[in-house]
């Protein structure tokens, strides 16, 4: 019954929001294209996936994660399979089998109610330090893989960083206006000067109509593709569960956050229904959740738009679109992926202020509301370490699993130490107690 509550009113706070600021919800369903279209162009072109299979899948799942969620919950690649598929060529079977392990697994963990206990057990330091690796591994790869690689003007007049400065001045312009549609005005320059670069090449086709033809693909289990869903595991319980979940909370507070059971449980029926047609593997993650944040989403009626515009591109036009998304300039895609890297970070400023675990019951007047916990600098400083070594670990070795690891021990130290003293001020104290008994 709650659950259908939950749907009548985001239904009506889809609506409503629509309404008021359509030009803000078209934005920010476009602000998490800057980690889609290179992964999802690049497997595409490997034949890791099929484009339009993806596109019309893809498209489905926003649809009903706007329906079912209510949020700007992203649908994007799962990061370590698609990595690992773009350095090895992995065939389309293989991706597809590396997808639904992890489907599997995450299903397992959510039904037997094993993520929602992990949850219980990780404190908010490591999650919020989960959350800033990610996003500072999205401005870290947003120069070394977007603009790092820009060309001169005189061999890419289109595409330089003369385009991303621009861009980046505008982001600064518009930064005190969250609801400024940056992200649609990035997209739609962006399509121009891809149109203009196919139509000045000789190499290249415009997008026609190439109606989508789906078809069954059986995965192939073989070791590397169990292995590749394995190591995904980890990034996808932490970032594109735990941490999202968190996320949600902290941007849009006035909306039910969805439970980590319920996410993991989306994540894998989308790639169970998706790995036997040829979908890329995808997941929930905070970093689409920011990034449509910050380019103005405050619904799930961002992602419906989205979904209804992939699956009508995947249905019409398909493989076709292929060099169209190749040609997009990737000194705005560089800048839109800073944008949202930059507005995940932001969520380490509640760390030591309105975190959910500095909240405490409040017994005055007899009222059962909730009051923030007075924390001394000692354990400010103890919070902020925890959630740095985390990002460190993240950072440092590129994996989600290290940096949890470091941050778990981390605050588990600060516990140890903090017994050990209390234990020793005990003895030390109680000594002099008992010695005038004795005389």
């Amino acid at each position: 019954m709650s659950f259908l509550l939950n749907i009548r009113r985001f239904h009506r706070n889809n609506v409503a929001t629509i309404r008021s600021s359509p030009l803000a919800e078209v934005s920010g369903a476009l602000g998490d294209l800057g980690t889609l279209l290179p992964l999802m162009i690049t497997l595409a072109v490997n034949g890791s996936i099929s484009l339009s299979t993806t596109l019309v899948f893809s498209g489905f799942f926003n649809i009903i994660t706007g329906v079912v969620f209510g949020i700007p919950l992203p649908v994007q690649p799962m990061k370590a399979i698609a990595a690992a598929a773009i350095a090895s060529h992995t065939s389309e079977r293989e991706t597809m089998a590396a997808g639904s392990v992890t489907a599997v697994l995450v299903l397992a963990l959510s039904l037997t109610g094993l993520l929602r206990l992990v949850t219980r057990i990780i404190p908010i330091p490591v999650i919020k330090g989960i959350q800033f690796g990610a996003a500072l591994s999205l401005v870290l790869s947003a120069g070394s893989s977007l603009l790092q690689t820009l060309r001169p003007i005189r061999e890419q007049p289109l595409d330089n960083r003369i385009w991303a400065l621009a861009a980046f001045l505008l982001l600064l312009l518009t930064q005190r206006r969250t609801r400024f549609p940056f992200a649609l005005l990035m997209v739609a320059a962006g399509v121009v000067i891809a149109l203009v670069r196919i139509a000045v090449s000789h190499e290249m086709s415009m997008p026609r109509l190439h109606v989508w033809n789906p078809y069954l693909v059986l995965p192939e289990w073989s070791p590397d593709a169990i292995g590749m869903g394995i190591a995904q595991l980890p990034l996808t319980t932490l970032n594109s569960v735990i941490a999202v979940s968190a996320l949600a909370s902290d941007l849009l507070p006035n909306l039910p956050s969805p439970s980590v059971t319920s996410v993991g449980i989306s994540v894998a029926a989308m790639n169970l229904c998706g790995c036997w047609f040829g979908a890329m593997p995808v997941c929930h993650g905070s970093g689409g959740l920011a990034a449509q944040y910050r380019f103005g989403a405050r619904s799930g009626a961002s992602v419906m738009l989205l979904g209804l515009f992939k699956v009508v591109l995947g249905v019409v036009f398909g493989e076709s679109l292929l060099d169209l998304l190749r040609t997009f300039p990737r000194s705005l895609l560089g800048i839109m992926v800073l944008a949202a890297g930059l507005e995940l970070a932001r969520v380490g400023q509640s760390l030591n202020h309105g975190a959910p675990d500095l909240w405490e019951e409040s017994v005055e007047g007899g009222s059962g509301g909730k009051r923030p916990r007075s924390i001394s600098d000692e354990e400010r400083s103890q919070r902020w370490n925890v959630m740095l070594i985390t990002t460190a670990g993240i950072l440092a070795f590129k994996n989600d699993a290290v940096g949890f690891v470091a941050g778990m021990m981390c605050h588990y130290a600060y516990l140890v130490i903090e017994w050990a003293e209390r234990r020793w001020r005990g003895e030390r104290h109680g000594s002099p107690e008992r010695t005038p008994l004795l005389l």
